[in-house]
C-alpha cells in the first residue's frame, strides 16, 4: 500500500486507520488526492527547484568518484533495471514525455529498481519484475518510491472521463491513465511504498506562449547508494549500449507475444552486464519503416509520437536511424541469432563492449499477477 509522510495513505478519510475508505476509493480519486497532498506538493516543489543536470561523457566533477569513473545504467522506454549500489553509481532515463519514470528503492539494502513506464498494460507484471530483487520476498520492507514524468497532455476535466479514442487521439490522454494505474497498483499491493517524489501531470507541466503543454522534466538520475534523485537529461553518447537495437525492441515487442504485458529485460543485476533480451519482428514492421521513410519531419512527429509538440530535438533523427537499421536487418535472427541476448560488459574506461551472445540464456517467464 501507499505511505505518504510516514503514514498509510487512505483517501477520502480523515482517519488513517480506515481500511474501508481505502477499499472504496476509486483510482482517479486516489491520484487526485495524492496530487494535492501537502507532503508531496512540498516534495515536488523541492525537486523542481533542483537544476536539471545534463549528463555527458565530460560530466562535471561532482559526478566523479574518488576511485574511478562513475558507473551508469541507462534505460530506454519500456525497459527496467534493478541495480546493486555496490556495483552501480547512477541509474537514469530521459526522453519521457507522456511516459513516467518509476524508482523503487529498498531503504535497508539500497537495491534500486528503475523503469521507464509507457503504458498501463505493463504496470502489473512490471511491478513483479521490478520487485523481484528489491524486496527479497519480504513484503514488510520499506520502499522509497519516486515518480517523475508525464504531463497534462489533455485537460484534467477530459482526463477524468472514460478511456476512449477519437481517431488517433485518446480523449483521456496518455499520461493520466498511466499515472492512475501506477498509484492504483501500489495501493493494492502488500508492499510498503513510501512515495517521496510525485512530479507528474500538473506538477510536471509547463506551457509555451501559444498555450501548448509539455513536461518540465523528461528524465532523472538516481544514486542507489544514497537514494538521492535529480532531474537530468542525457547526451546521446551515454544512451548506451546498443542504442538502436534497444529502441527497436520498443516497437518490435508489440509483435512478439513473449513480451505481452512485460517490461523489457535489459540488465543483469548480479553481473553488472547489459543482457539485452531477444525480441522478434515481422516483415510488417519493415514495411511500415519503408513507408515512413518518405514522411517529412512534421509528419513523423504527428504519426509516431504521443506528444508531437513536446518531443526533444533528436526525436525525428532517432526514428530515422531506427528505420534504417530495420530496413538493413529485416530478419530479426541476424540481430538475435538463435534467439540469444546481446551481452555487453563494462570497459576500464567506463564504456561498454560487446561480448557476443549468451548461449546459456534462459528467459524468466513471469506469471500473471494475483488480482
Amino acid at each position: 500500500m501507499i505511505f505518504v509522510g510516514g503514514l498509510p495513505f487512505y483517501p477520502n478519510s480523515s482517519s488513517s486507520s480506515s481500511s474501508t475508505a481505502s477499499a472504496q476509493s476509486q483510482p482517479s480519486d486516489l491520484l487526485e488526492e495524492l496530487m494535492e497532498h501537502p507532503f508531496l506538493v512540498s516534495a515536488t516543489h523541492s525537486f523542481k527547484s533542483i537544476q536539471e543536470r545534463r549528463v555527458s561523457t565530460s560530466m562535471d566533477s561532482d559526478l566523479t568518484t574518488s576511485l574511478n569513473k562513475p558507473k551508469y545504467v541507462y534505460l530506454f522506454q519500456r525497459e527496467y533495471a534493478t541495480v546493486d549500489p555496490a556495483l552501480v553509481h547512477y541509474v537514469g532515463t530521459d526522453e519521457a514525455t507522456t511516459c513516467v519514470g518509476l524508482v523503487i528503492r529498498n531503504r535497508k539494502s539500497g537495491m534500486t529498481s528503475v523503469a521507464h513506464m509507457d503504458s498501463p498494460k505493463f504496470v502489473d507484471i512490471g511491478f513483479i519484475q521490478m520487485l523481484s530483487l528489491v524486496v527479497d520476498h519480504n513484503s514488510d520492507a520499506d520502499l522509497d518510491v519516486h515518480l517523475i514524468g508525464g504531463f497534462e497532455d489533455v485537460s484534467p476535466e477530459l482526463a477524468k472521463g472514460s478511456s476512449i479514442s477519437k481517431g488517433n487521439v485518446r480523449v483521456d490522454g496518455y499520461s493520466f491513465p498511466l499515472c492512475r494505474k501506477l498509484v492504483e497498483t501500489m495501493q493494492k499491493r502488500l508492499e510498503n511504498f513510501h512515495v517521496q517524489t510525485f512530479c507528474v501531470l500538473g506538477h510536471n507541466t509547463k506551457k509555451d506562449s501559444q498555450g501548448n503543454a509539455s513536461p518540465i522534466f523528461s528524465g532523472f538520475l538516481v544514486e542507489p547508494s544514497s537514494g538521492s534523485l535529480v532531474p537530468a537529461s542525457f547526451d546521446r553518447t551515454l544512451r548506451c549500449p546498443d542504442e538502436i537495437v534497444r529502441r527497436l525492441r520498443i516497437s518490435a515487442s508489440y509483435e512478439d507475444c513473449s513480451w505481452d504485458g512485460k517490461l523489457l529485460d535489459t540488465y543483469d543485476t548480479k553481473t553488472d552486464r547489459f543482457v539485452i533480451a531477444p525480441c522478434s519482428w515481422t516483415i510488417r514492421l519493415v514495411q511500415i519503416a519503408l513507408s515512413l521513410q518518405s514522411l517529412s519531419d512534421s509528419e513523423i512527429l504527428a504519426t509516431c509520437s504521443t506528444s508531437p509538440l513536446a518531443e526533444g530535438p533528436d526525436f525525428v533523427d532517432n526514428e530515422r536511424r531506427l528505420w534504417n537499421y530495420l530496413i538493413k536487418h529485416p530478419d530479426w535472427r541476424t540481430t538475435f541469432p538463435m534467439r540469444q541476448p546481446r551481452v555487453f560488459e563494462r570497459t576500464d574506461e567506463g564504456g561498454w563492449k560487446s561480448t557476443g551472445f549468451n548461449h546459456n540464456f534462459t528467459r524468466i517467464m513471469f506469471t500473471n499477477p494475483s488480482p
